[in-house]
């Protein structure tokens, strides 16, 4: 992998000194208009790594008149719609991805954090932090079925599609589970602190959830709904959003104070390694295909690390975005990476999507 990176980067160094040019290295980049379809940013890469890879803005989708944070993103694959938490305009966005435009707004939410979208059923699970409900809606009308009172902050929302189970992070420590075709409560898996991400073992039954409070990782058995046991964070604290690589068997946890990612090996808990990433992370995905982890962060990068074995990982590039945009959504089915970009003065909210290369490992 790393040979195949040094190539790539020097034929294109040989490129630019042939035609007298210097590498352009940004700092930072101003938003972008919003406009259907935009060139590039800028891309800051390390030496000895390619130019033009790995994350190609291609699409700006506007969200005109929506104020506010925005909090996470789900999608409808075959659908072709991403589905985006307004949460300061207390509102989920709908996006049809084949037209780049939105087609539709769902209003009067009370600052929607979560969402999910289960296929089978075509309905939509957005979880409300102000009023800790988990809001279920026909994916067709939009009209609501039916609102579940869960408990304070209820968060980020899981779609378990073996078990055909919703999970939902809430409260001081909670992961609730729902039945998706009823809205039915089936329990409570007990945690030590208010539940950031999580993420499903797609091999197994565990299900890893980061507890920023308590300053470790939960291992969940989901066949039980019990806590098996918790990893501790190492020299790190504020551990917000997850990535889980299931064939190699590592989990990806990026972490605020100091800002880094952590590398845990999920067979025996322990810390492989870590890497320094931007501040304030709240979204981080693993590109099986490509080896490679990307991370949204509110500093206004998203940063991108190399997987160079299970144990060895190196940045390979910042791509500038906008300062506060730092929820974004990869669907590997798609080839895309969504960046939910919120209004700032004129600036309309937005989402970025941005391809990823067709080849692979």
């Amino acid at each position: 992998m790393m040979r195949r990176w040094s190539v790539i980067w020097l034929v294109a160094t040989l490129m630019l000194v042939a035609c007298g040019k210097k590498e352009q290295v940004y700092s930072q980049t101003t938003p972008l208009p919003a406009a259907p379809v935009t060139q590039p940013h800028e891309v800051s890469v390390s030496k000895g790594q390619p130019h033009s890879l790995p994350l190609r803005l291609v699409q700006t989708i506007p969200l005109l008149d929506v104020e506010g944070r925005i909090d996470h993103l789900a999608v409808d694959v075959q659908g072709q719609r991403l589905f985006v938490a307004a949460l300061g305009n207390n509102s989920l966005e709908v996006v049809d991805l084949r037209a780049g435009q939105r087609v539709h707004s769902i209003p009067n939410l009370q600052e929607p954090q979560g969402v999910a979208f289960v296929p089978s059923l075509n309905r939509i699970f957005v979880a409300n932090g102000q009023s800790g409900t988990c809001d279920i809606f026909d994916g067709k009308s939009f009209n609501l079925i039916k609102g579940v009172k869960l408990g304070d902050d209820a968060d980020n929302v899981r779609y378990d599609s073996t078990a055909k189970r919703i999970y939902v992070g809430y409260g001081d420590g909670a992961l609730d589970i729902l039945n998706p075709a009823t809205g039915e409560r089936l329990g409570d898996i007990k945690l030590d602190g208010h539940p950031e991400s999580f993420q499903l073992e797609k091999s197994g039954s565990r299900l890893f959830v980061n507890v920023p409070g308590a300053d470790h990782i939960a291992i969940i058995d989901r066949a039980k709904a019990t806590r098996i046991t918790t990893w501790p964070l190492v020299n790190a604290r504020s551990n917000f959003p997850m990535a889980l690589d299931g064939t190699h068997h590592r989990l990806f946890i990026g972490c605020r104070n100091p800002a880094q990612m952590l590398v845990y090996d999920t067979v025996s808990g322990k810390l492989v390694t870590r890497a320094k990433i931007d501040g304030d992370t709240d979204d981080i995905f693993y590109d099986a295909a490509h080896q490679l982890i990307y991370a949204a962060c509110d500093e206004g990068f998203i940063d991108v690390i190399e997987q160079v074995d299970a144990d060895h990982y190196h940045p390979i590039a910042r791509i500038a975005t906008v300062t506060g945009a730092r929820t974004a959504l990869f669907v590997p089915e798609l080839r895309r990476l969504y960046l939910a970009v919120r209004r700032q003065g004129q600036q309309q909210a937005a989402v970025y999507a941005y391809a990823v290369p067709e080849s692979g490992h």
